[in-house]
């Protein structure tokens, strides 16, 4: 077994225009600060961490290591969320999408699409360059408007909106693969890949494809009442990411799974700074440890109560208390005795 790395922290929520948040030497003397030994990087910040530059010269990627270095930091993973939902948007979206890609892509949902595939691919390079072994990232979403079954769905939407996601990310898988790359999708309600069935789904699509794994957030299965834990046991094989982020679901007789179009606070399903939430963490961290997952606890918080300061640094703390050391010899090994093959055949009868 392999102890888990961390604490990490995913850098996106925190930063800002205002300093320490808006350079990568500010956010990494802050991270330290707080107690963090790793950094999860997303690649859409240009002046934060330029991911052409990554993707394309060593020596950049090298003074990046070495401004984190000088703060007892490392990379855990690169992000590519908002490209990789960027690769898959319905029309629905265009809009709201066209916000996080370049304006000379805005409005042309093809060329947008065109950019994402070229960033992704960008993300395997760089994260080959930086000796990382799994990078985030989001499917993104054709048939997600077509989630609840009214109207009747037409018979083959959803096989042919699963058919075009493998089609637009099999190539991208390939290139992640050919650089030793596990490329970790986050199951996450807005994404096609939102739960176990769907991934499955995907997986089927891109046949089993062994670059395609699972970024595991057990906030965003507390909101869908989804078993966690039970999740675990059956995708432990492709779980090669993790966020360590809390949430709790608390149903009332107005409001249920679906939200009621209400604001983070009101709502039944909501996320919350780690440890004030509902998930169980000590299962979950005991589970990963059982099944020998070799990667890193990364704290992703989001909260709409809790002080982002108080959540970083009691994050820290949190996933410090949490990671198992896992144990090289078995507990019960002073009652062993040496193997006699003579004396195991009369405990079973074999004995003449």
């Amino acid at each position: 077994m392999k102890t888990i790395k961390g604490p990490a922290i995913f850098l996106a929520q925190f930063i800002r225009d205002q300093v320490p948040f808006n350079t990568l030497e500010g956010l990494a003397k802050w991270a330290a600060d707080k107690g963090f030994v790793g950094v999860q990087m997303p690649s859409n910040v240009s002046h934060i961490f330029d991911l052409e530059s990554a993707a394309t010269s060593q020596t950049y990627c090298d003074e990046v290591a070495g401004k984190l270095a000088e703060h007892g930091l490392v990379i855990s993973e690169l992000s590519t969320h908002l490209q990789g939902q960027c690769l898959a948007v319905h029309p629905a979206y265009d809009h709201l999408f066209d916000r996080f890609v370049p304006p000379q892509v805005q409005g042309n949902p093809a060329a947008r699409t065109l950019w994402a595939s070229e960033q992704l691919k960008f993300a395997a390079q760089a994260s080959n360059r930086l000796n990382l072994k799994a990078s985030a990232t989001f499917s993104g979403a054709l048939a997600w408007p077509y989630l609840y079954p009214w109207p009747q769905r037409p018979h083959g939407l959803v096989e042919l909106a699963f058919a075009e996601l493998a089609k637009r990310w099999r190539p991208i898988l390939d290139v992640y693969q050919a650089h030793g790359v596990d490329l970790c999708y986050e199951i996450h309600p807005g994404e096609d890949l939102h739960d176990g069935l769907s991934f499955e789904r995907f997986l089927d699509a891109v046949d089993q494809h062994p670059s395609c794994h699972i970024l595991y957030d057990p906030s965003h299965f507390v909101l869908q009442q989804l078993n966690y834990l039970d999740f675990i046991d059956l995708y432990h094989e492709r779980i090669r990411m993790f966020h360590v982020k809390d949430a709790e679901f608390n149903s009332t007789g107005k409001c249920g799974v679906y939200g009621g179009y209400a604001s983070w606070q009101e709502r039944a399903g909501r996320f919350r700074s780690v440890g004030d939430g509902q998930v169980d963490f000590t299962a979950i961290f005991s589970k990963l440890a059982q099944y020998d997952y070799r990667g890193w606890a990364v704290l992703e918080w989001e909260c709409c109560i809790k002080d982002s300061e108080t959540g970083a640094r009691e994050g820290a703390e949190f996933i410090k208390r949490h990671i198992i050391p896992t144990t090289t010899r078995s507990f019960d090994d002073f009652a062993g005795s040496v193997v006699d093959t003579a004396a195991l055949q009369k405990l079973l009868g074999l004995a003449d």
